[in-house]
Order: C-alpha cells, then sequence, then structure tokens
C-alpha cells in the first residue's frame, strides 16, 4: 500500500507485508559480502544490483527453508544498487528521466526477468537497463 500523504511504501506485493528479523543490517550486509567492485565493471547506461536474500526467520515466528532463500536468488525483487554505468539516468533524445535515478546504495525493485543474472564476488546480482528498475524502496522488507 502507499500511504498517498506521506509519499511512504508501507508494502508492496501479493500477500502479507513479510517483516523479517534481521540480526545485522541488511545493507552493511551485503556491501561486505560483495567487496570491492571497480567502476569498469558496469559500463553504458546499465546498473548492478545485488540481490536481497530474506533472512531465515519472519518477525512473526515463521522460519523459512533453504530452498526459500535459494528462490530469491531466482525469483527476488529486491536488491541493493552497487555500481552505475557513467551514461545512467542521463536524458538524450529518445529518453527522459525527468530527474529520476537510483544512487549506489539505494533498495531497488525491479522484475526479476528484466536483469540480467550473474556473479560478482560470489553474490547473486542482476545487470538492468535504467528502465528495468521499477523504484526506490526504504527498506528491503517493504516489496515482497
Amino acid at each position: 500500500m502507499v500511504d498517498i500523504a506521506s509519499r511512504k511504501v508501507t508494502s508492496v506485493g501479493i500477500g502479507a507485508h513479510m517483516r523479517m528479523v534481521h540480526t545485522e543490517d541488511p545493507k552493511k550486509k551485503l556491501l561486505a559480502e560483495i567487496g570491492n567492485v571497480p567502476d569498469e565493471v558496469v559500463m553504458f547506461t546499465r546498473i548492478l544490483v545485488a540481490v536481497y536474500r530474506r533472512p531465515e526467520k519472519t518477525k512473526g515466528g515463521i522460519i523459512l527453508t533453504d530452498r526459500a532463500n535459494e528462490e530469491d536468488v531466482w525469483q527476488g525483487k529486491v536488491g541493493l544498487v552497487i555500481k552505475k554505468g557513467p551514461l545512467a539516468y542521463k536524458d538524450d533524445e529518445v529518453n527522459k528521466f525527468y530527474g529520476h535515478e537510483v544512487e549506489e546504495g539505494d533498495w531497488v525493485w525491479f522484475r526479476p526477468s528484466d536483469g540480467m543474472a550473474c556473479q560478482v564476488n560470489g553474490v547473486p546480482c542482476r545487470i538492468f537497463k535504467e528502465d528495468g528498475i521499477i523504484g526506490r524502496i526504504n527498506h528491503p522488507d517493504e516489496v515482497w
């Protein structure tokens, strides 16, 4: 649901809102796992996003299986922007972004099939064109 007055997303997706128990900050965890990624890894208008994998336990006490966690790699809709190509979100004669863009360190959501799956430093990632990113979110548990 989107609270229009505050422009805050409370949850997006099918079914109940799924808040997870995090023993560490998910952004810090993903950044530590992926380590250093040179700028040259992402060229042109592409965006490198590390896929968010949910922890094993929900705040409601449900324990997710290893299979459910592995499925996040293939069907997960949320990730952390790691790198942007130098031409990402630059207006040209064909594409107009009207000031909308994402920055490194932003949580974003997307349709998994819009990105090319890959691994960077052993971390599941996806490479997107700018229009493959649906939007920014405040926390990875907001979309499920």
